[in-house]
């Protein structure tokens, strides 16, 4: 009789029309959760009982089981057991949701992906149920069922939610910014996690998913653990999950403010701890379209996340890796409210670093950015400590910092701040000027030099002479003072030689 049944059970599979596309590769590894065996066997035993209770006839074809456990044999379980479900083309309609689902049983069967020859049947045929499942989630019609929802998010967990394996992260950064060229070492088990992560996506965005249901499953545990994965050093994964991130959150209303409480957790861990992540530019992806939908006037809580968490994140050494996404951020809250550009700009100078070039361009980059943004009054508060520091900048022994700090004066909004401002901006910036002007070694700083010097000499002759005649006096005073130095040291030498004994007044 069991022979009879197997040889009526069609052997198809549906042809998919192709993966799900790609993002640029990363290496990442995963670790198997214990009871591993045990959840296989058990997976197994679902299978084999979902595959016979589709193909019954009658009104009870749920309730009808196979029990002759005898089939699978005492050797190599997946092997004798793990077949093809029908395809969802040869069951009616009315049976279509309860083989969903226990397709979905089928694919929690997990599976060693290290050793390319083990299972490979099996593997096949889980990867093309998995697509199948992906195709019947995107052409459903009518609400999913809790049932459907409990079984989606179980499988998904099942496959997604693991442990990393620490990779050695020594001698990857080169000045604190830049990371060594080396080649990736591919996960073995993306061909499914990336389907996995496919179906995950489409499941959160399908309007068949009632979000009032759905956060019954899709709760604060699972996207806790799924903040915890962008950590992966895969950046396919990590692309995938700041899309279904921004998914969830739009959908799930009621888990908004975990999500930005979460993700502030773990921006306190990266700059105070640890400064080693490898997801902080997709979490401040997610967070500029966030940033972006901010209802005016913002919230204090809001704003404190700016200063506590947006502005901390210029500290760390690895600031390049994320900086461009950063300044997307800060620049939406200069965007959103003009007042904060005060705010802003003495947390970039409080940040500003000293002996790391590299990071000094990019600190300028984004200052740019932000004054661009910038009105008058703001402008005004904070302006005598951002020349401060924009005058060591011009001086800057390091080319690209002098010329990306000169280049400032190319921005018309800034050239106009400047302008009306120059009674203050000059005398502070004047010295750094005459000094590049008299002798920095690069060609190019000193021709930027001797424009933006021209610059206010037009804009303002007599306020030029003046700062000119200042900075003569000051220099002549510190001319003085070099040689009375001089002297003072000449002469302790002279007592020194002589041992005798002195008091310098």
């Amino acid at each position: 009789m069991i022979n009879k049944i197997f040889s009526k059970i069609p052997r198809k599979h549906s042809k998919s029309g192709g993966e799900p596309s790609l993002s640029s590769s990363s290496s990442t590894s995963s670790k198997k959760s214990e009871g591993g065996n045990k959840r296989l066997s058990s997976a197994v035993d679902d299978v084999i009982t979902a595959q016979f209770s589709v193909l019954s006839v009658g009104n009870n074809a749920e309730d009808r089981f196979l029990r002759d456990r005898n089939l699978r044999g005492d050797v190599n379980i997946a092997s004798a057991s793990y077949e093809a479900l029908p395809s969802f083309r040869d069951v009616p309609n009315s049976e279509k949701q309860l083989l969903f689902i226990r397709k979905l049983k089928m694919c929690c069967v997990e599976f060693d992906f290290t050793d390319p020859t083990k299972n490979l049947k099996e593997k096949e045929i889980k990867r093309q149920t998995l697509l199948e499942s992906v195709e019947y989630l995107t052409s459903a019609s009518g609400k999913f069922s809790e049932n459907v929802m409990q079984e989606a998010v179980k499988m998904v967990s099942s496959n997604i939610f693991r442990e990393f394996t620490p990779q050695p992260r020594e001698n990857k950064l080169v000045d604190g910014v830049d990371l060594e060229e080396e080649e990736p070492a591919m996960d073995p088990a993306w061909s499914h996690l990336q389907v996995v992560y496919e179906f995950l996506l489409r499941f959160v965005a399908s309007p068949e998913t009632d979000p009032k249901i759905g956060k019954r499953y899709v709760d604060h545990s699972f996207v806790l653990k799924l903040l915890g994965l962008f950590d992966s050093e895969d950046p396919r994964e990590r692309e995938y999950l700041k899309t279904i991130l921004h998914r969830i959150y739009g959908k799930f209303m009621v888990h908004r403010p975990f999500i930005r409480k979460s993700i502030n957790n773990v921006f306190y861990h990266f700059v105070f701890e640890t400064e080693k992540h490898n997801g902080i530019s997709e979490f401040l992806e997610v967070l500029g379209s966030i940033i972006n939908g901010f209802a005016l006037p913002l919230k204090e809580e809001h704003k404190l996340f700016l200063v506590r968490t947006l502005i901390p994140l210029h500290k760390p050494k690895c600031l390049g890796m994320y900086h461009q996404q950063l300044s997307y951020c800060i620049t939406q809250f200069v965007e959103k409210d003009c007042k904060l550009a005060d705010i802003i700009i003495r947390g970039l100078i409080k940040y500003c670093p000293v002996t790391n070039s590299s990071k000094e361009v990019l600190f300028l980059n984004e200052l740019e950015e932000v004054l661009d943004a910038t009105q008058a009054p703001e402008f005004q508060r904070c302006m005598v400590p951002l020349f401060h520091q924009i005058s060591r900048s011009l001086n800057s022994l390091h080319f690209q910092v002098a010329e990306r700090a000169l280049f400032l004066w190319n921005n018309d909004h800034v050239e106009n701040l400047i302008k009306q401002n120059r009674k203050v901006i000059l005398p502070i910036i004047f010295p750094a000027l005459e000094k590049n002007a008299r002798h920095h070694w690069n060609q190019a700083v000193h021709s930027l030099t001797l424009n933006v010097r021209k610059f206010f000499y037009d804009l303002d002759a007599e306020l030029f002479k003046a700062c000119q005649n200042k900075f003569q006096v000051d220099e002549a005073k510190e001319d003085d003072m070099r040689e009375r130095r001089e002297t003072t040291w000449k002469r302790l030498e002279q007592v020194a030689a002589n041992n005798e004994a002195i008091l310098v007044p």
